[in-house]
């Protein structure tokens, strides 16, 4: 029976998450349980793409990433695929409905990883838009649960949540992304003299897309309203961190929250948001 398959397939992308990051996989058990196994569905199939451009490197990766792309539409055309992540995602996507158009955007800026090492103002928005923001999207997709209104209403927010935390992503792995990956994200900033003003010029950015993303969150439904909450303490607190810290030192070590800090964010979050304080 393809029930058991599937099952197979909902737990693997669990699996995933939890691998690959506390942090989001701490936020999706704050959600509603019964769209736990959709939220996994759509960051396993993220994150298989990420790791293809990002660890790969032994591989062909333009050649995996094609394969990964032919294989994703032909999931979602057949209603599954011999790849548990794959088919958990086409389950996500045929029952939500989520648009096409996201997830080509999403492709495509795993694709332009593959060559692009430096960004311009406009090739660093459409990175943004296809790594981050249409992830946010398509997560919104599961949380309005198809009311379309909602969606509307609530995308520019969930657009700049997604911006926010892929921001804070570059920011703390700044010195990574260009010694291993050979790639730096953050327009009209020279890597080899980063300063405080290119530092602080970026966190303002930054506190903007958190301050538009928190009004889209306070308007989401129960079911999802705190799991992504705590995603966005989380982040906002790693957030923090990084702007406590010198720009030689964001140059020379990677920023992170340690899991007992987690914990009590989490218990902090818990409280507020039982007491209507979000």
């Amino acid at each position: 029976m393809k029930q058991l398959f599937d099952k197979v397939s909902a737990r693997t992308s669990k699996v995933v998450t939890r691998t690959y990051s506390t942090s989001f996989s701490l936020g999706i058990f704050c959600l509603d349980k019964k769209i736990h196994e959709a939220i996994y569905g759509i960051y396993g199939f993220v994150r298989l793409a990420d790791e293809i451009v990002d660890s790969f490197h032994e591989y062909d990766k333009k050649a995996l990433l094609e394969e990964l792309k032919k294989d994703t539409w032909l999931s979602i055309e057949r209603g599954i695929s011999l790849n548990p992540v794959l088919n958990s995602f086409q389950q996500v996507v045929n029952h939500y409905k989520i648009e096409h158009d996201l997830i080509t955007c999403f492709l495509n800026s795993m694709e332009a990883d593959l060559t692009q090492q430096f960004h311009d103002r406009e090739s660093f928005n459409t990175y943004i838009l296809g790594s981050a923001e249409v992830v946010g999207l398509m997560c919104l997709h599961v949380f309005t649960e198809n009311n379309k209104a909602l969606y509307r209403h609530l995308k520019p927010s969930a657009m700049r949540l997604g911006a926010a935390f892929q921001k804070v992503n570059f920011l703390r792995d700044m010195r990574a992304d260009l010694l291993h990956l050979g790639r730096a994200y953050f327009p009209d900033v020279d890597m080899t003299r980063f300063s405080q003003f290119d530092k602080l010029r970026i966190e303002a950015e930054i506190e903007e897309d958190f301050k538009e993303a928190l009004k889209g969150i306070k308007q989401l439904p129960r079911s999802s309203k705190f799991g992504v909450y705590v995603a966005y303490v989380y982040y906002y607190s790693l957030f923090r961190k990084i702007k406590e810290t010198s720009h030689s030192h964001i140059m020379s070590a990677r920023i992170r929250i340690s899991n007992p800090r987690k914990l009590g964010l989490l218990a902090t979050t818990y409280l507020r948001h039982n007491m209507n304080l979000l």
